[in-house]
């Protein structure tokens, strides 16, 4: 079986569907699971349902534009009175009616049962759309197949369950489900991390066996630089899984950093093409005797820069490294770039749930901090370094760590 996973940008209205059909006709639907994200950007419009929510502002008027839209992407596809319609309003009667009787206050959780509607509704449409034109699928609700713990929009993937879930399922057959979506034990929706519909692809992937997967993305494949922020790049037309996990690891926005690993495991090979121009090879993924090592260029931006030193100018050891790691646990803020001295510590940190100023306030009851905000990070793979002044021209740099033909600086 093929695992072919197609993000918003590829559905964000009726010709993206059209041109996904296109895509399948080209490569072969047979035997193929599609994942498929939220349309364009509906989790943007559903976080903001959700803000407003807890805001105590209007959030119905919010909901009744994200309904429009998807009604107005539908119009271009299917009749009048096309059962799909009917279908599209009871999801969004179900978001009025969960916020209606809802009493939780973790966000989190209200947050994973707003925000995965958008999966839901772009997966049913494109569903019936590929079977109203002859590409036969069957519709799955991935909530019933990822099952995950708890962590609410961060879940952790059951393994043994979830792999005994999806081996129910009959390679010969294709089928349409939802990227970014599992459940936990009760049966409540859980969200596995922003982008995460990549991993949800290589999760069927693994536990299917798939011969391969295929990642449908607006660029011609893995370049050795985002082309909307730097010039002259090329195609990466082989790397190896070890290369890509690196490369997302530092923030390489084309690649999910979870995907890798269990399409590594069990050596599926992947493939990230254009849905523009299918029929261009795009980036293989696969064994590291393939790999393309070119000087590649990474700028993950909004960052926040954290220097942290103890109060008496004792040294920085394990239990104060213990204690400020419990803290970005707990508020969930990641490590982008660390370096240390004997006394202070320089964190550049990812803040995607905005608890930067808490985490702050609770260290500064223990050490000195300052804290950057704002910041960019900008890394080179398999630099030159004979080159390195280039690196430095004109940016204002606020830390700089050099590993391996890999720098990496922090600039404002």
């Amino acid at each position: 079986m093929k695992i072919f996973k197609f993000g918003g940008a590829s559905v964000k209205d009726a010709e993206g569907v059209k041109n996904v059909a296109l895509v399948l006709e080209s490569q072969g639907f047979e035997n193929c699971l599609l994942v498929v994200s939220a349309m364009g950007k509906t989790t943007n419009a559903l976080e903001k349902v959700v803000e407003n929510y807890f805001a105590k502002q209007d959030y119905q008027t919010e909901i009744e534009k994200v309904k429009q839209s998807h009604l107005e992407i539908s119009n271009g596809l299917f009749k009048e009175n096309h059962p799909v319609f009917a279908e599209i309003s009871l999801f969004f009667d179900d978001i009025e009616s969960f916020l209606r009787r809802n009493k939780s206050p973790n966000y989190n959780f209200v947050y994973d049962q707003v925000v995965s509607c958008g999966e839901m509704i772009s997966s049913k449409i494109l569903s019936e759309y590929l079977n109203d034109i002859q590409f036969k699928n069957t519709w799955l609700d991935a909530r019933d197949y990822l099952k995950t713990d708890s962590n609410y929009r961060e879940g952790n993937i059951n393994w043994e369950e979830t792999q005994k879930n999806i081996s129910t399922l009959n390679g010969n057959q294709s089928y349409v489900t939802q990227g970014f979506i599992g459940s936990e034990a009760n049966n409540f929706t859980v969200t596995l991390g922003r982008e995460g519909s990549d991993y949800s692809a290589a999760i069927f992937a693994y536990c299917l066996n798939a011969e391969a997967m295929t990642i449908w993305k607006d660029v011609p494949g893995v370049m050795t630089g985002d082309p909307r922020k730097f010039e002259n790049v090329n195609l990466l037309s082989n790397i190896s899984y070890e290369e890509a996990i690196e490369m997302a690891y530092y923030g390489a926005s084309v690649i999910h950093p979870k995907t890798l690993q269990p399409l590594k495991q069990k050596h599926i090979p992947f493939y990230v093409k254009s849905f523009l121009e299918p029929q261009r090879p795009g980036t293989k993924v696969g064994n590291a005797s393939e790999n393309q090592k070119e000087e590649s260029y990474i700028l993950k931006e909004n960052q926040h820069l954290m220097r942290i030193a103890t109060r008496d100018f004792s040294f920085i050891a394990e239990e104060h490294l213990s204690q400020i790691f419990a803290q970005l646990a707990k508020y969930k803020i990641k490590i982008s770039l660390m370096q240390n001295s004997a006394i202070s510590l320089a964190l550049c940190l990812e803040d995607k749930y905005g608890h930067i100023d808490e985490l702050n306030q609770e260290l500064q009851t223990i050490f000195s901090t300052e804290l950057i905000k704002n910041v960019s990070l900008f890394t080179v793979r398999n630099a030159k370094l004979e080159d390195l002044n280039k690196f430095y021209e004109n940016k204002n740099i606020l830390l700089e760590q050099i590993s391996q033909k890999t720098i990496q600086v922090v600039i404002n």
